[in-house]
């Protein structure tokens, strides 16, 4: 193991973060760079090296946690690079955007703070992409087979850089205009600088990835003409259906979708605009929802100079600690303060929007909510208990609903659908179409970044055995596993 008194003798540390004045003034990263190298090495030495270590069960990838917690205690960051990239693709992407589920397994996290495994894992891969050690991993020989990949995403792309390691010619189709799903468009700059997708592209492209984009299957091409173009296709084109909030005055302008506000937000960081479309400077800010996407909202409002912010919940506030019907090793669910809460704004829980206020132009001008509690089993309205608040934007981040069914796409493969609404998948990630699989969230439903790497590598292995009739790739989940919860 890393160090056998590291658990008793270390405190938790983690990353530190610049000054709120600070970095609410442009859009980089919120973490004081390289913060984390001076004493990331101890913190790795808090890790146990359980003999049954709970951390690989929170984690869908099967990450090799005690390994490389070990190797970066040692500072052989070489070898920790290597265990880490064994079962993940990106480890960059996860490092800084994923809630990290397998700390809250981590056996230490029973009586003492969870070592910072996800700080750990980060610092693994920023350091090897310094120091050279990540470099591109083209076949030594090709298949002839050829794959297309429909979405560019984190599923996507894991699926097509293992079926392009396996030989296969690949190519990844993006209707958007750059490649990275909503890794590019959906994740605001601070919580993660695009150089980070950058760079990970022209690694697949050396390997021999192509990628095609704004190109919409479905639309651009027809989806039954891609499937007979190409031996195997993989769906991995997201749950990008927004989840709507039908009440009076829904219609006015100035209330969006999150996923109508935040990639304009990362254009103008593209270069692509100067000033965004839908912007917050100026006004009173309504967030509905109190989720990860919701918080990207409050923090791309307070950058661009929103008089104030204010994110509404229909839930209850969460506890500070596990309840009792959430133990360890379960996942729980705990008030969450973001770097975007620390930088201002406030939080209202268990209310409910009721209807939008206009003004004579048609544009929102406030929202009315009323206080919500659970009885038997439902939300029920207190009576007395509504109130009005000034809204110039909203932004609606209530999650998503499922696959885009609008573009032709599910139609003109002829796929089968499950009961939730999404792309139906059997054992290998199949669908009912001879040759067409399916990843991430159009297979699964909303899920995180950690769960939709895990779908692509493991749907490559269903595509690569599907193509030669054997695989040595590895499936770290099936379709059917779950996060650990109660």
């Amino acid at each position: 193991m890393a160090d056998p008194k590291g658990f008793l003798t270390t405190q938790r540390e983690v990353a530190r973060t610049r000054p709120v004045g600070e970095r609410v003034k442009d859009w980089n990263e919120v973490y004081v760079p390289g913060s984390l190298l001076p004493i990331i090495s101890k913190q790795a030495g808090r890790c146990m090296d359980c003999g049954i270590p709970f951390c690989h069960n929170g984690c869908p990838l099967g990450n090799l946690i005690p390994e490389w917690n070990d190797y970066a205690y040692r500072e052989d960051w070489r070898a920790a690079s290597e265990r880490l990239h064994a079962t993940n693709n990106f480890p960059e992407f996860t490092g800084r955007l994923c809630p990290a589920p397998c700390e809250s397994a981590c056996v230490l996290g029973i009586n003492q703070p969870a070592v910072t495994i996800k700080n750990v894992e980060v610092s693994i891969i920023d350091k090897a992409w310094g120091s050279g050690d990540v470099t591109p991993q083209p076949p030594e020989r090709l298949s002839g087979k050829t794959v297309a990949v429909i979405g560019s995403g984190p599923s996507g792309l894991a699926a097509a850089q293992q079926l392009t390691r396996a030989g296969h010619t690949v190519a990844v189709f993006e209707r958007a205009d750059r490649i990275g799903g909503l890794l590019r468009y959906g994740i605001p700059e601070f919580k993660m600088e695009k150089s980070h997708i950058n760079r990970r592209i022209e690694q697949m492209r050396a390997e021999g990835t192509k990628f095609r984009t704004e190109v919409e299957i479905g639309k651009d091409i027809d989806a039954a003409k891609l499937r007979r173009r190409y031996d195997a296709v993989v769906i991995a084109a997201g749950a990008t259906v927004s989840r709507d909030l039908p009440v009076p005055g829904r219609e006015l302008n100035g209330v969006h979708f999150a996923m109508e506000y935040l990639p304009l937000a990362n254009k103008v960081q593209e270069g692509d605009l100067t000033v965004s479309p839908i912007s917050a400077e100026g006004k009173h800010v309504v967030v509905i929802g109190g989720g990860d996407t919701g918080a990207d909202c409050v923090g791309t409002a307070h950058r661009q100079g929103a008089l104030s912010v204010t994110q509404l919940e229909i839930m209850p506030r969460p506890g500070e600690e596990r309840n009792a019907n959430q133990p360890w090793p379960t996942f729980p669910m705990l008030y969450k303060v973001t770097s975007a809460h620390e930088e201002g704004g406030e939080r209202v829980y268990s209310v409910s929007t009721t209807r939008f206020e206009g003004d004579e132009d048609g544009n929102v001008q406030a929202l009315h909510l009323v206080e919500v509690e659970f009885k038997d089993g439902k939300l029920e309205q207190k009576p007395g208990t509504e109130r009005r608040i000034p809204a110039q934007l909203v932004t609606l981040a209530m999650g998503f609903t499922g696959t885009d069914q609008s573009n032709g796409l599910v139609e003109q493969f002829g796929l089968e659908l499950d009961a939730r609404g999404n792309v139906a998948r059997d054992a290998d990630f199949a669908t009912n179409v001879d040759g067409v699989f399916v990843a991430g969230d159009a297979g699964r439903g909303q899920s995180l970044i950690v769960w939709a790497i895990a779908e692509g590598r493991s749907a490559a292995r269903g595509v690569d055995r599907f193509l030669t009739g054997a695989s040595t790739l590895p499936a770290p989940i099936r379709p059917t596993d779950r996060a650990l919860a109660v």
